[in-house]
């Protein structure tokens, strides 16, 4: 096991362990004051039992998303650190370092791999202030799960200029989906200090564990609306997307902070 892996699980303990509630409501309020959380969309930061329940906060409020069909939303609240259409099979994790999504998704994607050549793609970083939650971006079927275990570099701006192939050495859960005829990814990079990433709909899937084989789960029927929440990070981390070639026309969002809910790309058809 990584030493990366070791420090996730030990902090992963500290975070789920619900301390008496004066010395918890004391953590949570440093937490919440060191890092700047604007918990305005979120109840008060002394209702969360464990540093787990305020990383994985949900929205109090109901956002407005953008309902339009052809609208791909955030998934999430984080910065994009790049965006673009490929370069063949290669996206940029930061300019200047490149990764290759043949490498990303594993050879058990390899069927598609030729509708996603020259496609589009977008990273989205969120960082520890970040709500850890995501949501699914349109209406969509997921046809596979998959759950390759890996590292846990870290994935801030300092790594991602530093590491190389960092999205592909990491621990990593793939949904590979379909919008009417079109396929596109979501993939969800485990990170240092994510001691678990969750999906609501497969409870079977369990990050960072002693798990070295992929783990490959196949839906039949599997439909998802738009805004549903498919899980959560403990933690902040990153979340790539890849959509087919002449599918979708990216917003240029590089270097932007986004909002789950705000539009993204807009299907082309």
């Amino acid at each position: 096991m990584h030493i990366t892996n070791i420090i996730s699980q030990y902090f992963g303990k500290f975070a789920k362990t619900e301390f008496p509630a004066f010395i918890q409501k004391f953590i949570n309020k440093i937490y919440v004051k060191s890092l700047k959380l604007d918990m305005s969309e979120f109840r008060n930061e002394k209702f969360y039992k464990s540093l787990n329940d305020l990383f994985t906060r949900e929205l109090a409020i109901a956002r407005e998303i953008n309902k339009d069909e052809k609208v791909f939303i955030s998934p999430t609240d984080s910065l994009i650190t790049q965006c673009g259409q490929v370069d063949g099979d290669l996206a940029l994790q930061i300019k200047g370092m490149e990764y290759s999504f043949e490498e990303l998704l594993t050879y058990n994607c390899a069927d598609n791999f030729s509708k996603l050549v020259d496609g589009e793609y977008m990273n989205f970083y969120l960082s520890p202030k970040d709500y850890h939650r995501y949501h699914a971006p349109s209406d969509f079927e997921i046809k596979r799960l998959l759950h390759v275990p890996g590292k846990l570099y870290p994935v801030n701006l300092k790594y991602l200029n530093k590491q190389i192939d960092l999205f592909a050495e990491n621990e990593r859960v793939i949904l590979e989906c379909t919008h009417e005829d079109k396929i596109f990814y979501m993939v969800f990079v485990g990170a240092l200090n994510v001691g678990q990433m969750v999906f609501d709909f497969e409870p079977r899937v369990e990050t960072n564990t002693k798990i070295r084989d992929i783990q490959i789960y196949e839906y039949e029927d599997m439909k998802i609306k738009k805004g549903d929440c498919l899980g959560y990070f403990k933690m902040g981390s990153t979340v790539v997307m890849f959509w087919e070639k002449d599918f979708v026309q990216l917003e240029e969002l590089t270097g932007q902070s986004v909002k789950y809910g705000q539009s993204i790309c807009k299907k082309l058809n």
